[in-house]
């Protein structure tokens, strides 16, 4: 009697290949981003002044409580990749030949509903964390609630050094646990039958096998960020979808699929 035929287990969330990436590929992403800016311009606007009005709430809100802002402001981590579907979907639908709409964009996140909110869920604990963390650290820095209203110069004074390195050092660590399990995540769910945690460990997996290129990729992201914030967070207008398209590009350039699966071929 023959013995019967045991199927191969299914593939895993580990069996997912990772393609090898370059030092120029985080540029090619940039520059695919901003292709796809110029292709909707206006869809992209519509979600940059959606950034550079979260900025400018946050502005107000640090001239009236500003301990309250430092907390907050970590909120820009857990909204901006969320903001960023719509931009995801344009870039796909580009990718596809078809035409992006802000309709589509905005109901992006509609057929993954249950795993977006899972995966929420996981950035809001870390960023609440994050806000606490940081208030803490304000708390400790301060024998008082110092006046920072008006200008941020105030909090950049050189006795307020110690506060800033052990703040910037606490946001930097909650900054890069965030990065790490969602800089392909959520193009990963809007792009795939898959569930918020095989996401999350597909995205740190990526961070922890190419380190280097992952972290060359924060830097640029960091870098634009802050260059576009200087000019009263109007850089946002541009740079923040530019960035949301280029993210979708990093996604396919980096995340392959498991053997045997149909798929159109990755954006690297």
């Amino acid at each position: 009697m023959n013995a019967p035929e045991v199927s191969p287990p299914p593939p895993t969330v580990f069996d997912l290949p990772l393609h090898p990436l370059g030092w120029r590929d985080p540029l090619r992403w940039l520059a695919r981003g901003w292709q796809d800016f110029t292709r909707c311009p206006g869809l992209g606007l519509f979600y940059g002044a959606c950034f550079a009005g979260m900025g400018w709430l946050l502005l107000t809100v640090y001239q009236h409580a500003p301990a309250y802002t430092l907390a907050l402001s970590a909120g820009f981590l857990l909204m901006g990749p969320f903001l960023c579907l719509g931009l995801y979907e344009a870039s796909r639908r580009l990718e596809r030949g078809q035409r992006p709409d802000l309709g589509s964009s905005l109901l992006a996140w509609e057929a993954k509903l249950g795993t977006m909110a899972i995966f929420g869920g996981v950035l809001l604990i870390l960023e609440m964390l994050w806000g606490r963390a940081s208030l803490v650290v304000f708390a400790v820095s301060f024998d008082h609630m110092p006046d920072f209203q008006g200008s941020l110069w105030k909090l950049l004074a050189p006795e307020n050094l110690n506060f800033i390195v052990a703040y910037v050092a606490v946001g930097g660590v909650f900054a890069a646990l965030i990065f790490a399990v969602s800089v392909v995540s959520l193009p990963m769910i809007l792009d795939r039958h898959t569930d918020a945690i095989s996401a999350a460990l597909t995205s740190l997996r990526l961070c922890l096998t190419q380190t280097g290129v992952m972290l060359w990729w924060g830097f640029l992201i960091t870098l634009l960020v802050v260059l576009a914030l200087l000019p009263a967070f109007l850089g946002l207008l541009v740079i923040g979808p530019v960035l949301g398209h280029a993210s979708w590009h990093a996604y396919r350039g980096a995340v392959g699929h498991h053997p045997g699966q149909n798929t159109a071929a990755p954006g690297a």
